[in-house]
């Protein structure tokens, strides 16, 4: 069931993406993250088979992707992440689609509907793009992403594991405090990188 669900979510999310053909968006500044993430993210997902049985730290980078390159062209990257984790690594197949969706996908999704909500009802405000959605928004994803899970998994009757929040909720702050760090630093130096970001909306000066 799990294999299933994972694979029609997968083909979704990619099959949504391919049709806004996000590609477009390499001819511009923004080959250099992309690249830099497809070299760069795979070593983070690949941490937890490289660590003790029963210390399962996963970092996402899945809000940050979404930062930088927009959902689309994040989707399509993460699916590149997915593929470099499932051959370097020693995980099986329906494990790094597991992983794939639950630690790229859903929160990616996630986050961009949170950064939807924010344009929407915050006012255009450098603090609101860089702690409020690159910080909070990469949190709030994040941890409603193990939520869904847990609770789909609670749903089909698997055993609850001790502590699996209380892990999540930590795990969630980690993968903000990256998110919000990185977001802040392309900001400052390289705002190019950013395609959620824009100088006439978040610099304006406030309306009289």
């Amino acid at each position: 069931m799990w294999t299933a669900l994972n694979l029609l979510m997968a083909v979704l999310c990619v099959a949504v993406a391919l049709w806004l053909r996000p590609w477009r968006m390499l001819r511009g500044p923004l080959f250099t993250p992309a690249l830099a993430s497809l070299v760069l993210l795979p070593w983070l997902w690949l941490l937890p088979q490289k660590m003790p049985q029963g210390l399962q730290v996963q970092l996402s980078g899945a809000c940050l992707l979404v930062l930088m390159l927009g959902w689309p062209l994040a989707v399509l990257v993460l699916a590149g992440i997915a593929a470099v984790v499932w051959v370097v690594g020693q995980a099986e197949p329906a494990a790094v689609l597991q992983q794939w969706v639950w630690t790229g996908l859903v929160p990616a999704t996630l986050a961009l509907g949170i950064g939807a909500v924010m344009r929407r009802w915050l006012p255009p405000n450098l603090f609101v793009y860089t702690l409020g959605r690159a910080f909070l928004g990469t949190a709030a994803a994040v941890f409603l992403s193990g939520l869904l899970l847990e609770g789909l998994q609670w749903l089909a009757g698997e055993p609850a594991r001790d502590l699996s929040l209380v892990a999540r909720w930590l795990m969630a702050w980690g993968d903000a405090f990256l998110t919000g760090m990185f977001g802040a630093i392309f900001v400052a130096f390289v705002p190019q990188w950013l395609a959620t970001w824009s100088d006439q909306r978040y610099l304006q000066p406030p309306k009289p």
